[in-house]
């Protein structure tokens, strides 16, 4: 029996025996997604690497564009998940007039910080933004999500924005992979969620790894993991941390 003979016989013989078993042998036969696992998501920004492009955005396009994020025209209405801010007004904690003039002009990129105490899931009265226990994911729920804006207002790093109108026609191309928004309703960077479900980096990771590698992402609870041996080998500072909110976006100075 020559080998593509015995290629065919295989696969009909798989075929018939998924046929005969019904759906449950369709999931045991075909090769399954396997998610990333973590016990607790964290990123670093490499600030310095960062600044090697001082006009990449990168990131946020690779965001925005797989999450729908609409390209609203008017800017108190901006919806943004992930984007550059001014280093003294994003840590204006460490900012004072000795600064080193690289980091004077810089910006860095700023997103949800998936804090471990945020008081964003607090103040919700329908239970629509919440702190996963299992990774720590500060999560949104779209559908139950009133438009009160308190997370707005309670969150201190204006990592969440409000839809004033439907987001849906400032979308140039809507990835039907991901769900859109509508008005009335609060968002924000989920860490990528659905893609650690499919065994995926964040989008903005996957982005950067291919122009500098500026942001690392994993699993704090792991000693083996690549976000883990960055910050063991680097001084990194918090946005705001005194407030107790303990933010899990560190950035390498």
């Amino acid at each position: 029996m020559d080998i593509k003979r015995r290629e065919f016989l295989t696969a009909a013989g798989l075929t018939a025996a998924i046929g005969l078993a019904g759906g449950s042998a369709v999931h045991a036969a075909l090769p399954q997604e396997s998610p990333l696992s973590g016990k607790r998501w964290a990123m670093a920004v490499d600030i310095k690497k960062c600044q090697k492009d001082h006009g990449c955005v990168d990131c946020r396009e690779a965001c925005h564009k797989v999450h729908n994020v609409p390209d609203v025209d008017t800017p108190n209405h901006e919806i943004k998940w992930i984007w550059r801010e001014e280093f003294h007004r994003a840590l204006h904690e460490s900012d004072h007039e000795h600064l080193a003039e690289s980091y004077k002009h810089a910006t860095i990129p700023v997103l949800c910080n998936h804090c471990d105490n945020p008081p964003c899931t607090r103040v919700c009265p329908t239970g629509a933004t919440w702190r996963r226990d299992k990774d720590g994911l500060v999560m949104m729920d779209w559908h139950r999500c009133i438009g009160c804006r308190y997370c707005v207002a309670a969150c201190p790093y204006g990592s969440r924005s409000f839809n004033y109108k439907d987001p849906r026609p400032f979308i140039d191309e809507i990835q039907e992979a991901f769900p859109t928004r509508t008005k009335g309703v609060v968002e924000k960077c989920t860490f990528c969620e659905e893609r650690l479900a499919r065994g995926e980096q964040p989008a903005c990771v996957e982005a950067c790894a291919k122009r500098g590698k500026a942001l690392t992402f994993g699993d704090l609870d792991d000693p083996n993991s690549e976000v883990r041996k960055v910050l063991e080998e680097h001084f990194t500072i918090r946005r705001r941390p005194e407030l107790g909110t303990k933010p899990q976006v560190y950035y390498i100075v």
